[in-house]
């Protein structure tokens, strides 16, 4: 869907306390205009629905911090991409200090797939803070 897009107004009602804090919000946040911040916002609805379907090709990134004295996480992280060579694109390893280690990994495939993966590496015990990002790879989305 590239190119220009055609733009349609619309109005939209309410409630003047509601739209008070959509203002302060997006102030806050930076937007330029109201409807940039609403753009936002339905965009990042249709992500979400997009992850509701498990068969939707989606992108994942997940981050994990943890012990790297624990050959647990190492082992599983090696095995994981191993034999998903298909779905993870890239995998970052950094060293935070003489104990900890932030592994950031990039997925893309069917949601069914990358949410069991995520799943999958963050329950390992070791892990200290682990989190799914949930993106979209912005082909079905304007």
């Amino acid at each position: 869907m590239g190119g220009m897009s055609k733009l349609t107004r619309f109005g939209v009602s309410l409630e003047t306390n509601l739209l008070a804090q959509f203002d302060a919000f997006i102030d806050k946040i930076g937007y330029q205009s109201r409807s940039e911040a609403i753009r936002d916002l339905i965009r990042e609805r249709l992500v979400s629905e997009e992850w509701k379907k498990e068969d939707q090709e989606v992108l994942g990134i997940i981050s994990l911090v943890y012990n790297h004295a624990s050959r647990e996480v190492t082992d599983l992280l090696t095995r994981i991409q191993h034999r998903h060579l298909d779905v993870i694109i890239s995998s970052t390893h950094v060293h935070l200090d003489e104990h900890n280690c932030l592994e950031v990994i990039i997925l893309r495939g069917q949601n069914a797939l990358v949410t069991k993966i995520a799943d999958e590496l963050l329950s390992t015990k070791s892990v200290k803070h682990g989190k799914l990002i949930r993106t979209t790879t912005g082909q079905n989305i304007s």
